[in-house]
């Protein structure tokens, strides 16, 4: 009686471990599932950043952690899943705007470290918030210096692999 009661508490087990083990795979990137990815970004033809050899990037799907159209992209994709995700500017950082384009008279920015195109330069908003811009054109008395996303107006194409869901 006792191995009999013991084969069954074994083959119980066992059906319970192979049960969550078919439900784990059958687990497909959907709202509110906790997910890892590596994944490529590469823009214009050259890799930009990766995740490979590094932490995968983790990300809770439909919280806005990560960009709407990558997101949208991974939706349904189950644990092992890779995909290339190319996306438009108006799914990724937006199209490039021309009137986050700002002039600044040149007296207004520091003397060192001297100005240079594409120099990263923080502005204190009305409200406290930094605003990052990029200096866009130096000109004689004047600097423009662009707000948009510095991946605004950018396709971007990801290679993806979605590494575990929970």
């Amino acid at each position: 009686m006792r191995k009999e009661n013991g084969a069954f508490l074994i083959a119980g087990i066992l059906a319970l471990f192979i049960a969550a083990e078919i439900g784990a795979e059958d687990l497909a990137v959907s709202e509110g599932k906790k997910v890892k990815i590596d994944y490529t970004l590469t823009i214009e033809g050259q890799a930009v950043e990766t995740s490979k050899g590094k932490e995968p990037l983790y990300y809770t799907h439909g919280s806005g952690q990560i960009i709407k159209g990558l997101e949208a992209a991974l939706a349904g994709m189950k644990v092992g899943a890779e995909k290339k995700v190319i996306l438009e500017p108006k799914d990724a950082y937006g199209e490039m705007l021309n009137e986050a384009i700002k002039e600044f008279p040149i007296e207004k920015f520091p003397k060192d470290p001297a100005l240079k195109v594409g120099m990263v330069v923080e502005f204190n908003s009305p409200d406290g918030n930094v605003l990052p811009g990029i200096i866009w054109e130096i000109k004689e008395k004047t600097v423009n210096v662009n707000f948009n996303h510095p991946l605004a107006g950018k396709k971007l194409e990801f290679d993806v692999k979605v590494i575990s869901i929970e």
